[in-house]
């Protein structure tokens, strides 16, 4: 009997012992300071929604699993916090109340002394970035991305000396960045989207990546970025930076990726340029480049991906560039001025000759121009007894209609970014769409329906483009169709098929006979995603980082879609099939569906949808959006293209087993052709997004903001393990 309670009480340590091991290093209750400060925190951000339900029982070391609430204990204080909220910057009205105070909140969050992370994403703060965050003395990431802080950066960071981690992205910050060579320890460094500008910030030679997209930066790259050795991600995307590109860019030891598209980079690169074997990814697209592409980078290899489109370039892609005169020209309008005296007099002087010149050669020209003008209007006057052809050009009360586009003399943001590297909208003439499908041959038919035909078509720029041609009913008037074109000529984003301009037609003689619209669109010729996971051989090149980029792609499309436009574009019946891919494989959406807004209820001209099945339309059109793309995410992820909710529904089972069972279970599940091309990880974040959203119940469906942010996690999680050498093994 001593025996056997000897025994008893010996396993009882044990297990006293093991479950000692196993829990974690604090098992204190979180000091009380630190509890009233995350309430206080509460309260200042108006209790918003993932910060729900708290009460004085709630333990805030022990949360349950949430990525976008995430509170770290070491001892008995914070160590990290994590906030990430569903206001988006994309609507104004995300921001928090009149009553906010960015300094008030900034007072409560730095009592938390011991914190090394500290994130507050997407939860409308606005005003500036008080000096007292300098207060954070022990903070190792900063991320206050996706929300309205305006201003400049205070100079008080750089006393932050462990920073290694700084994400201010997507906000409305201006001016110049401090010296940011004070945080030596700085690897990270995000301050894309905002309005910083116009010099260059001086950075810690240390960074691992730099992001500075979507800036105001007017300069020339600073020449020391030979000393930057372990820079892997530089992207200067979408600024005004001049000058030559700096050559020792494309040969820095740890370079991976470089985009520099969407500046005004002048002259040509060297021919003896070398390039780090290291480097993957370059895009100098939309710049001022003359000569030809060096070696390293003149064509794209299965290891390096290189877009050069729209610059001045003699390449086997010159149907994709500028002619010279057009970089000559720019090139010299952006070069700096010069501020001496003696040089601006001689600019004076020389300007008043010039436009002297010009007044005069101004004058001849408007008289000839007037003579033209009479010969050209009797001329046209006799076409127009047949038909009328221009922008909206139905009758004399449109044409002068206001455009809404003119009203507020700009366009959202997001317009002017997604539109770089197309040509400018056009109004075509019904005499050009008839040069460019050979007057309608049917050579160049190449699909129609019950209401359109769609024909290929090559412009006098020779650029090959699709041409759909609609004839409509008398039902819709000539205002609609003006609102409707308005709408349509926005539909420009990297991941659509965009619209590059239209025509109308109408028949004066025949008011009854309708209109003809006339929508030239992208020709995307690569196929469609459907295609490549048909074909075994456009299968294997499919890869895992391949099929992410598609994924962000149609999503990123798909936000533009929703939140780019006034109204939001829903119900865009997304399929694989109506995925394209170009050449680059990146993802064009071909689908978007646009509703005119007339009493009858029609549809698109982009559509041609039949009128008399709106009844099949979905209730929530947006949630619908958001299930097909999670299907696109199944088959991306499975490699099996579906036809039907039975097979949906498998595909869905299947990755809800191997989620919750083991890693091995969800391999089996994932593609053959990508295994050993993925971070598991990643695999996961992506089979759950695709999860959540063909959830039957469309209410808990996530919104594509949600899908995105999940995304990005998912990519970057990808990224560090390809740049760990895992990628380049298995490939």
């Amino acid at each position: 009997m001593v025996e056997v309670l000897i025994r008893v009480l010996s396993n009882l340590i044990f297990i006293a012992l093991f479950c000692f091991i196993l829990l974690p290093g604090s098992i204190a209750q979180l000091n009380s300071a630190d509890s009233r400060i995350l309430f206080q925190v509460q309260q200042k951000l108006e209790y918003p929604q993932v910060l729900q339900g708290w009460s004085n029982w709630t333990n805030f070391c022990y949360l349950p699993a949430n990525p976008n609430l995430v509170i770290v204990c070491e001892g008995n204080h914070i160590t990290e916090l994590t906030i990430v909220g569903n206001k988006t910057v994309s609507n104004s009205k995300s921001k928090l109340s009149s009553s906010f105070s960015m300094d008030s909140l900034f007072t409560v969050v730095t009592k938390l002394t011991s914190l090394k992370k500290l994130t507050l994403v997407s939860l409308g703060l606005w005003g500036a970035l008080p000096p007292k965050v300098d207060r954070l003395w022990s903070l190792e990431v900063m991320n206050f991305s996706s929300n309205f802080i305006n201003g400049e950066i205070p100079s008080t960071i750089l006393s932050i000396k462990t920073l290694t981690v700084v994400d201010l992205s997507s906000n409305l910050l201006n001016g110049s960045v401090p010296d940011l060579k004070w945080l030596p320890n700085l690897e990270i460094l995000d301050l894309g989207s905002n309005i910083l500008g116009p010099n260059f910030p001086s950075l810690s030679y240390n960074l691992v990546s730099v992001s500075l997209n979507n800036n105001s930066l007017r300069i020339q790259i600073p020449s020391d970025f030979v000393k930057f050795v372990h820079l892997e991600r530089l992207d200067l995307s979408s600024n005004k930076l001049v000058g030559p590109i700096p050559t020792p860019l494309f040969s820095l030891s740890s370079i991976q990726y470089l985009d520099l598209a969407n500046n005004q980079f002048s002259g040509a690169l060297p021919t003896n340029l070398s390039c780090t074997s290291k480097l993957r990814f370059v895009d100098v697209s939309n710049n001022l480049l003359i000569g030809r592409l060096p070696s390293c980078i003149g064509s794209n290899s299965a290891n390096r991906t290189v877009i050069s489109t729209w610059n001045c370039l003699t390449s086997a892609t010159s149907k994709y560039q500028h002619p010279y005169k057009f970089c000559q020209k720019d090139a010299i309008a952006v070069l700096p001025r010069k501020k001496n005296d003696d040089n601006k007099k001689e600019e004076t002087v020389k300007l008043g000759f010039v436009l002297g010149i010009i007044g005069g050669i101004v004058g001849i020209a408007g008289l000839i121009g007037l003579l033209i003008l009479g010969i050209y209007r009797k001329k046209e006057a006799k076409r127009a007894k047949d038909y009328r052809s221009n922008s909206f050009a139905l009758d004399k009360d449109v044409l002068r209609a206001p455009s809404t586009i003119a009203k507020d003399g700009r366009r959202p943001q997001t317009m002017r970014t997604a539109a770089l590297g197309l040509p400018p909208y056009t109004i075509f003439t019904l005499e050009e769409i008839e040069d460019a499908t050979n007057n309608f041959d049917s050579v160049n038919l190449v699909g129609e329906g019950s209401q359109a035909q769609l024909y290929k078509g090559r412009l006098r720029d020779g650029s090959t483009v699709l041409i759909k041609c609609l004839k409509l009913k008398q039902k819709h008037s000539a205002q609609t169709l003006q609102q409707h074109m308005e709408v349509v000529s926005k539909l420009r984003h990297r991941h659509l098929v965009s619209v590059l301009g239209h025509c109308i037609v109408s028949y004066v003689d025949h008011p009854n006979s309708g209109s003809t619209v006339f929508v030239v669109l992208e020709n995307v010729s690569n196929g469609s995603l459907r295609d490549h996971l048909t074909d075994w051989r456009k299968k294997e090149i499919l890869k895992w980082p391949h099929r992410m980029g598609i994924t962000m792609g149609i999503a990123r499309g798909i936000q533009f879609l929703h939140t780019g436009t006034q109204h939001g574009i829903f119900g865009n019946d997304l399929k694989i099939e109506s995925v394209l891919l170009d050449d680059n494989l990146t993802a064009k959406i071909s689908s978007y569906n646009i509703s005119l807004s007339s009493k009858a209820g029609s549809e698109s001209p982009l559509n041609g949808h039949d009128p008399s099945q709106n009844h099949h339309r979905p209730t929530n059109p947006e949630k619908d959006d958001i299930y097909q793309f999670g299907v696109i995410i199944l088959q991306l992820i499975t490699g099996k293209p579906v036809d039907t909710e039975d097979e949906i529904t498998e595909l869905k089972n299947q990755l809800e087993i191997g989620l919750t069972e083991s890693p091995a279970r969800l391999k089996e599940v994932a593609d053959s052709s990508i295994r050993g091309t993925y971070a598991y990880e990643s695999m996961k974040t992506a089979a759950q997004i695709a999860v959540n959203c063909v959830n039957e119940d469309a209410s808990v469906r996530p919104s594509i903001e949600d899908v995105l942010w999940n995304m990005q996690y998912s990519l970057q999680v990808q990224e560090g393990w390809n740049s760990s050498g895992n990628l380049s093994t298995k490939l």
